[in-house]
């Protein structure tokens, strides 16, 4: 494992690209979702353990940020599995903004559940492939796949429930 340590210039404006890249996927998913956030889904019976709305904006923003910055630190690495796992990560990116299309944009807990398993497994990947290149993005993906498995617990629960 090679990384490329020097901070520069150049370093700080590619994960600002990285950060921006991760947070567009947010604003993709947002754009998606329409007025659903505030007109259906209050109408939706929540799970006991449905966090308070409020939680939803700074754990993604948070999440996003982190996100970008694995990804930062993967695309720095001279190892040859680079290209592939930011490809796994680009297309779980899609996944992620195309939930908030399903779930909230078309209504439906049932289309959000068909994108959110994907998704995960895609976010379980990205972990893995980022690991074998730099622990430290591994690290700091992992709060973003356990929310993953959360967010697929809690679709899950209001398909049921709806």
């Amino acid at each position: 494992m090679e990384i490329r340590e020097t901070v520069s210039g150049r370093s700080i404006g590619e994960w600002i690209v990285w950060v921006g890249v991760s947070l567009l996927a947010g604003v993709v998913g947002n754009g998606l979702s329409g007025t659903a956030v505030r007109t259906w889904y209050p109408t939706l019976v929540e799970p006991w353990f449905a966090p308070p709305n409020w939680v939803f904006g700074p754990v993604w923003i948070t999440l996003y940020v982190l996100m970008g910055t694995a990804a930062f630190l993967v695309s720095r690495s001279a190892d040859g599995r680079t290209r592939l796992a930011l490809v796994v990560f680009l297309g779980q990116l899609v996944l992620n903004a195309a939930w908030s299309g399903a779930f909230f944009g078309l209504r439906s807990p049932a289309y959000g559940l068909v994108v959110i398993v994907p998704l995960l497994l895609g976010v379980g990947a990205t972990t893995a492939l980022f690991a074998r290149i730099d622990r430290r993005a591994a690290a700091l993906v992992t709060p973003y796949l356990l929310w993953t498995a959360f967010a697929t617990l809690l679709n899950y629960q209001f398909w049921v429930l709806n």
